[in-house]
Order: C-alpha cells, then sequence, then structure tokens
C-alpha cells in the first residue's frame, strides 16, 4: 500500500531547477570530417577549434602543429550562408586579414575543395614552403 507521501512524491510536479546550461561543442561540418580524415592519412599533425588571437574569441578549424599555418572549411559557399552573406563576409574579411597580419598563413577551402583534395595539397605546399624560409 501507498503511503500518502509517496503518493504526494508520484503525483507532484517537477520543479525547475536553475542551473547553468552546458555549453555545446561547434557541430563538425562534414568537409571538417573529411579534412580529419586526410590530415590522419598524411599523419599531418593539427589541433582543431584554435584560438589565434588571445584578444578576440576567434577561433580557426584547424591549425597545423609546428607551422603558423591555419586552416578554415567554408560551409554553405552554395545556399547563401553566413560566409558569403553581408556582414559574415565582412567579419570573417577582419579575421583572416587580422591572423595574416599575425604572421599566419590562412588557408580557406570550400567542402568540394576539400573533397577533391585541393585543401590538402595547398597544406602540403605551404608547409613545404614554410620549411624553405
Amino acid at each position: 500500500m501507498t503511503t500518502f507521501k509517496e503518493a504526494q512524491r508520484i503525483r507532484s510536479k517537477n520543479v525547475a531547477r536553475s542551473r547553468v546550461p552546458p555549453k555545446f561543442k561547434k557541430a563538425v561540418s562534414k568537409g571538417e570530417q573529411m579534412l580529419c580524415s586526410q590530415l590522419d592519412l598524411m599523419e599531418i599533425k593539427y589541433e582543431q577549434e584554435f584560438r589565434f588571437n588571445p584578444d578576440r574569441r576567434w577561433k580557426a578549424d584547424f591549425r597545423i602543429e609546428g607551422y603558423q599555418i591555419l586552416v578554415e572549411v567554408e560551409g554553405g559557399a552554395f545556399c547563401n550562408g553566413r560566409h558569403t552573406r553581408g556582414q559574415g563576409y565582412t567579419d570573417d574579411c577582419e579575421k583572416y586579414s587580422t591572423a595574416a597580419a599575425m604572421g599566419w598563413t590562412v588557408i580557406r577551402g570550400t567542402t568540394n575543395q576539400v573533397k577533391e583534395g585541393l585543401v590538402l595539397k595547398w597544406i602540403e605546399l605551404a608547409m613545404e614552403r614554410a620549411k624553405v624560409a
């Protein structure tokens, strides 16, 4: 037999508890997943979501370890995504120009360019050029 207190607990509504919601990580795009696979296959070490400027919250999709190389995989290039609309494009110009002024080589490519292997080729060229300099 159920006691009154047990019945009351069962029927009572859940009380909303105040707590800070967890921060969710950015979903990794198909292009970023493909580039991870390509870099792993070529044994090129990298760091994802690299914060290259301590004064801003900007992050690059990839930083190639041991080199001043940042890689951005641009999504939404053909569907009016953030990177191709006015303010998003302007913000990206500021981010990439600041990175370049800080001495970073910034490689940008679309998902299709990652799929075709072009972005990997550009990374390898930049790595080779950095060795010569």
